[in-house]
């Protein structure tokens, strides 16, 4: 098991952040997160998104990079799907110094994750 360190996890985290601050990228992954746990052809999040194809493959490769999506063959295609560690790591390296020590001040963040999806820190606490 390797451990990572803080910068590592910085880096990580900005490029997450850079992959997400653009605003195709943003709504591509916000597509595969609403479409989970199905992945999609590219084509298909084109014509979702009403993206052209030639450059929503840059947009995808960028987001592949960053750890947010994953993507799987399937004969001649690729199926993309969010990638929901990337995500849970990003959001954990924000708030891993968070509260000074007053967890309420966060519990409002975890309490809308369960109630939306129920992938905050209780759904996992079990698993």
């Amino acid at each position: 098991m390797s451990v990572i360190s803080r910068s590592e996890k910085e880096l990580g985290s900005l490029d997450a952040l850079s992959a997400l601050g653009q605003s195709t990228r943003l709504r591509i992954f916000k597509h595969l997160v609403t479409m989970a746990p199905e992945p999609q052809p590219a084509g298909g999040i084109a014509d979702a998104l009403g993206c052209l194809q030639n450059t929503l493959s840059t947009h995808l490769a960028i987001l592949a990079r960053a750890g947010l999506i994953t993507g799987v063959r399937d004969g001649r295609s690729i199926l993309y799907a969010a990638n929901f560690d990337g995500m849970r790591g990003l959001v954990n390296y924000l708030l891993e110094d968070c509260c000074k020590g007053h967890p309420d001040v966060c519990a409002p963040v975890f309490e809308q994750l369960e109630q939306s999806c129920g992938c905050g820190p209780a759904s996992r606490a079990g698993a």
